[in-house]
């Protein structure tokens, strides 16, 4: 389907639209986990992880310190760490979150979708402004440029320093913002249709799904769905 735009910008999520763990999270979270002694499966692991993400509250913090910030993020995943990992000794705990924490703001922890630096390229050569728009902390900025794409985007935006996480419209209003565009001229990639497409729609903006895996989900009329990001260029038309 294609959409009929006077589009002036695009946002996308990030894990699940443009970037990916390199390996399942439950196997990585058994792995460290056993390196300070603390045993659990890599299945056990991943639905307690899922679990406590699924429960958590919104990763956004009201304004404050740097500092204080990244204390808000670290105490906000210790939380879903030690759920995931189960009980143990304190020390054991603290020293695999420390790890983990460390691990997922690497590269080599993440993937790039093969189809993203290429779909960007094609947005940017049309004079579309980007922007990544994600449920995420003060990692995300330095991750997106550690993996080769943070020089294709005009900004990133995380939740936790926004103050707001999707599906609430403001930190989509403060994507647009930086980005200088009113919501009527964007439009919002990304993988969740809560979080994603009934949140950028709440502010304003045209949403679609990114649908990798393919799960028949129910969404608005007129929402269109899409297999990878490889298509988006031909979906929003020219610019």
């Amino acid at each position: 389907m294609r959409v009929a735009l006077s589009l002036r910008a695009v946002t996308l999520d990030a894990g699940g639209t443009l970037i990916a763990v390199a390996e399942p999270v439950g196997v990585t979270y058994a792995r460290i986990a056993a390196r300070h002694g603390l045993w659990v499966s890599a299945e056990a692991a991943e639905r307690g992880f899922r679990d406590a993400f699924a429960e958590a509250p919104p990763l956004a913090f009201p304004a404050d310190s740097p500092a204080r910030l990244r204390d808000r993020e670290r105490s906000w995943w210790r939380a879903i760490v030690g759920r995931a990992i189960g009980p143990g000794p304190a020390t054991a705990l603290d020293a695999a979150f420390d790890e983990l924490f460390a691990h997922y703001a690497g590269a080599g922890a993440w993937r790039v979708y093969p189809e993203v630096p290429g779909t960007l390229a094609t947005l940017r050569a049309r004079g579309l402004r980007l922007a990544v728009v994600s449920n995420f902390d003060g990692r995300l900025a330095p991750l997106i440029d550690a993996l080769g794409v943070g020089h294709m985007v005009d900004a990133v935006v995380h939740s936790s320093s926004a103050g707001s996480a999707k599906p609430d419209s403001g930190i989509f209003r403060i994507a647009l913002a930086r980005l200088g565009v009113e919501p009527a001229g964007a439009l919002h990639a990304g993988d969740e249709p809560l979080e994603d497409v009934e949140g950028a729609r709440r502010a304003g903006m045209r949403a679609l799904l990114v649908d990798r895996r393919r799960r028949a989900r129910a969404l608005p009329s007129g929402v269109p769905v899409l297999p990878s990001l490889a298509e988006l260029p031909a979906v929003i038309g020219a610019a």
